[in-house]
């Protein structure tokens, strides 16, 4: 039968390739036929005629078309996204926000560095013609990110802490919006464009002067897990009403900057006073019944999907047709989305992708083609763009600040408070663009803006360090006795629980004052505030469970970082540690779980490091601690802060190869076991060290392959 199969198998193949062949003599025939019809056509020109520039022979330029308009923006946009990609991750590498990475790659790919050392290349990737498509498409991208940033506002939020956050953020607005308005007086004459008007003018350095990047701060926030924090709540509160604040005096200027008249201005801000009500009043409440009705994932159709779009984007032509820029459109229809928090998870979702990894950085790049820092030439000019970013630092810090501290804040949140507002960033060029397109800005004091909105977007880190060095942290933990610190770091749910319960379990807590955290990071930095929420409370579902069923406390830690195993070293290095415990996870070209990301956190944790290998752990009712020597007597040291109601016993084999039963047995703390036998199934958990787990498994020791949890602990000297 396998002969008769294999012939069969030939015959087809040989049959195959002669209908094939057939086919294509046959389509040779009749095109080549065909050809001769051509001439029959009047006013036809026949092959290789050199009107038309071809003779005739093969020419590679006919079969590679380099300069078709859809192949320039394919490859315009694989350019952007790898360069923002790029840039991002090495931003986030130094503690910055990776929207400052993808600013950069913008203002890289523009006349300020490629154009400036590479023009060929500027003239061969962004040529003139393809501009036009770049700006619409980013157009797009920006409408959709500032919906979801509207979506983003949690308008519950400041219904509660209204009274305090509005008085901050309406500081933090009007001091640098005054200061900015006062140094226009002194740069109008001579960064504005022929025939420019003074009031928009000033108005503009005003906005650009008070806005604060509502997306980057929240980053920023949910980066360093002050998000439970009432410093990060405060903060986040402050930075949404910041946005609706600003967006709203932003409408009110662009419609003074585009009316000719005063009657004009008024009417515009009437139609968008209207505009907004209708939003408010008739259309938020018609999407509260859709949202109601779909909350799953499985009831949102197309259908849905497609009328919330519709909503956006006739939102925006409104707004466009009234005279206040789309973009703002987009973000009320995003703030009259339902609070129905799930039906707004899923739409974000549906959207997040698209907007801010494929289009959103075409908007730098398109920012950046108009960023020429070449144009400072001059000493007087970066003494000016100084000024402007000395001016815009200290009227956003000293407005937050003191008026921060007015409502109570120590002086210490009042400051981190005043540094998380100087965030501009993207929302910072959004603004820019808007005043650059209507005529209101020179291309001069765009680049000194939007130098100033990298500047005070990146110094924001550095600020909140300085800030934390003279005002260190108290230590909360102190009880007059030594402090264990344990901290877990895990990923599923799950595994938090596992891991929870074994540090809750196996160390005496009353008489080590153990202290136990939870970190959970999340590796998407551009994750939404509500999803991040939502995320959260799943991660640390399990382990506060553990911790009510057990009767033991956990202080949790969630964060988004680019760099999940660099950030779980910098964690257990701030909160000076005595313990990681890391979940294992086996090498990607390797089967050795003592490898990889483990073998990273025994040689950078300065504290030690437990690689805990589940098994379908519950509670360490029974230990085993085995070593192979003297030299990791530490072990033992380290079990006098075992939990006294577990069994615990320890064997010392050496050398490796040599079976576990007839060692020596040490008795710890009174309890022993008089016979250890090779059946290590009756324990619960097996301590070792990295070192000895690697020798047993090369010797094929029984218990490596055991039933029991094993947890691998490396000592830090």
């Amino acid at each position: 039968m396998k002969g008769i199969g294999g012939s069969s198998g030939k015959f087809s193949a040989f049959f195959n390739l002669a209908m094939i062949s057939v086919v294509a003599v046959v389509l040779w025939f009749i095109l080549d036929a065909g050809k001769m019809l051509e001439t029959a056509i009047p006013g036809s020109a026949p092959q290789g005629n050199a009107a038309n520039g071809h003779s005739g022979v093969f020419n590679l330029a006919d079969v590679i078309s380099l300069h078709h308009p859809l192949s320039i923006l394919i490859l315009q946009i694989l350019v952007i996204i790898l360069a923002s990609r790029m840039l991002g991750w090495i931003m986030s590498l130094i503690g910055q926000p990776t929207v400052i990475g993808e600013i950069l790659a913008g203002i890289m790919l523009g006349p300020s560095l490629l154009g400036l050392y590479f023009p060929e290349a500027t003239i061969f990737l962004f040529p003139e013609t393809s501009i036009g498509n770049l700006q619409f498409l980013s157009q797009i991208g920006l409408i959709l990110f500032m919906f979801i940033i509207g979506m983003e506002l949690d308008i519950g939020v400041l219904k509660q802490r209204a009274g305090a956050a509005v008085f901050i953020s309406n500081a933090s607005i009007v001091v640098p919006f005054v200061l900015g308005v006062g140094l226009s007086y002194f740069l109008f004459e001579k960064f504005s464009l022929p025939g420019g008007r003074y009031v928009p003018f000033a108005l503009f350095m005003g906005i650009a002067m008070s806005i604060t990047a509502f997306p980057v701060l929240a980053r920023i926030v949910q980066e360093r897990g002050m998000t439970r924090t009432p410093l990060g709540i405060t903060a986040i509160t402050c930075a949404a009403v910041n946005d609706i604040t600003a967006w709203g005096i932003l409408a009110l200027v662009v419609a003074i900057a585009n009316a000719s008249a005063i009657s004009g201005a008024l009417l515009t801000i009437f139609l968008s006073l209207v505009y907004v009500l209708v939003m408010l009043l008739i259309v938020r409440p018609l999407l509260g019944k859709v949202a109601r009705k779909y909350t799953v994932r499985e009831t949102i159709s197309k259908m849905v999907v497609a009328i919330v779009l519709s909503i956006m984007l006739v939102s925006s032509y409104i707004t466009e047709v009234i005279g206040i820029h789309a973009l703002f459109g987009a973000f009320m229809a995003g703030v009259i989305i339902p609070d129905n928090v799930r039906f707004k998870q899923i739409m974000a979702e549906k959207l997040e992708d698209v907007s801010l990894v494929l289009l959103l950085p075409l908007f730098f790049v398109y920012t950046g083609l108009r960023t020429e820092i070449g144009l400072l030439n001059e000493p007087g000019l970066w003494l000016t763009a100084l000024l402007v970013v000395a001016v815009g630092v200290t009227g956003k810090f000293a407005g937050t600040a003191l008026a921060s501290r007015m409502t109570g804040q120590s002086w210490k949140d009042s400051l981190l408070l005043g540094a998380l507002m100087n965030t501009r960033g993207l929302i910072e060029l959004v603004a820019l663009n808007i005043g650059y397109d209507i005529g209101v800005l020179s291309p001069e004091i765009f680049t000194i803006l939007v130098l100033m909105a990298l500047v005070t977007t990146f110094m924001t880190g550095p600020a909140m360090a300085l800030i934390y060095y003279f005002y260190p942290s108290a230590d909360t933990d102190y009880t007059g006795k030594p402090v264990f610190r344990v901290l877990i770091a895990f990923g599923p749910p799950e595994a938090g629980g596992r891991l929870s319960s074994l540090a809750g379990n196996l160390f005496n807590r009353s008489r080590n004052n153990l202290k136990i955290t939870a970190l959970h990071l999340t590796p998407n930095t551009e994750i939404s505030m509500k999803n991040a929420k939502l995320f959260e409370e799943e991660a640390f579902r399990k382990v506060h469970e553990v911790a009510a069923e057990n009767g033991f406390d956990v202080k949790t830690i969630y964060r988004t970082a680019e760099n999940v195993s660099q950030e779980i070293v910098k964690t257990a290095r701030r909160g000076k540690f005595d313990l990681l415990i890391v979940g294992s996870s086996r090498p990607l070209l390797s089967q050795d779980e003592t490898g990889g990301k483990a073998r990273y956190f025994f040689d950078n944790a300065r504290c030690n490091v437990g690689l805990f290998i589940d098994k379908g752990f519950v509670k360490p009712e029974k230990v085993l601690i085995i070593t192979e020597s003297g030299s990791e007597a530490w072990l033992y040291e380290l079990a006098v802060r075992f939990n006294p109601q577990s069994t615990i016993d320890s064997a010392c084999i050496i050398p490796p190869a040599v079976p576990v039963k007839g060692r020596e047995v040490k008795a710890l703390r009174e309890v022993f076991l008089p016979d250890i036998t090779d059946d290590f199934s009756a324990y619960d958990l097996i301590i070792s060290t990295p070192d000895c787990f690697r020798d047993q498994r090369d010797a094929g020791a029984a218990w490596i392959d055991g039933k029991a949890s094993v947890l691998l602990l490396g000592r830090k000297s």
